[in-house]
């Protein structure tokens, strides 16, 4: 039976390039964007390379949507995702007082809200099978205070101890949960960080950014980096 794998926020960055690492694998992926064409390119270049993708285009936002991908995604697979990778998030970088609430309320409905409800769908049906793997994308940050990420930063200290919780909860019935937290990386999404990402990668053992190849930057290409190899190690099903 083919593994199936969820990704949320998978046609660009660190998701795009986890889609591609377990497509590479052998493993069916199922990419979750909102942009139709970057969604049909991502899976026509997966499947070019002889992978398998489909592509749902949602623009995750509440609990509903959230639902709704699930359903879908269990449809694709057949009746079953045995991988669920909560990747899609925003990030907005800014002191407290200048941070809105609606921005308060995006954050938290895309990086808190969403997952929540994807593995409220999902996990239950992994439990069934007795087999399954979630993995939660955090960041460094919510493990410290750092300056301009307190919006970002506590909705990723949220998301770290709701992986706890889900180990607790779906653990003993062979539901692996895990966060990852990569440090601060180059890709089209944070492109708008400029310096910012750069101070804050001075605080890493790299001291640098990583870069999601081919990620490009003021004509430069990033090195290619090995975080796309985690998803290989971390939710592997039997």
């Amino acid at each position: 039976m083919t593994t199936t794998a969820l990704i949320t926020g998978a046609t660009s960055g660190i998701g795009r390039a986890v889609a591609d690492k377990l497509a590479q694998s052998g493993v069916q992926v199922i990419v979750v964007g909102r942009n139709v064409q970057r969604g049909e390119g991502t899976i026509a270049q997966i499947r070019a390379a002889g992978g398998k993708a489909e592509f749902i285009e949602s623009d995750l936002r509440d609990a509903s949507s959230a639902r709704s991908v699930a359903k879908k995604a269990v449809e694709l697979g057949r009746g079953h995702v045995d991988i669920l990778i909560n990747n899609a998030g925003v990030f907005p970088f800014g002191p407290t007082h200048e941070m809105s609430e609606e921005s308060f309320d995006d954050v938290y409905a895309l990086n808190v809200k969403v997952p929540f409800f994807l593995v409220a769908e999902l996990a239950p049906l992994m439990a069934e099978r007795g087999k399954g793997a979630i993995v939660n994308v955090s960041t460094m940050v919510a493990d410290y205070g750092a300056a301009g990420l307190s919006l970002y930063g506590s909705s990723k200290a949220a998301i770290n101890l709701l992986t706890k919780a889900w180990a607790a909860e779906y653990g003993p019935k062979g539901v692996r949960v895990n966060a990852v937290s990569p440090g601060p990386t180059r890709t089209e999404g944070t492109a708008a960080m400029g310096d910012a990402l750069q101070q804050l990668a001075a605080q890493a053992p790299a001291g640098r950014p990583a870069a999601r190849p081919p990620f490009r930057s003021n004509n430069l290409v990033g090195r290619p980096v090995t975080f796309a190899d985690w998803p290989l190690l971390v939710p592997s099903v039997p």
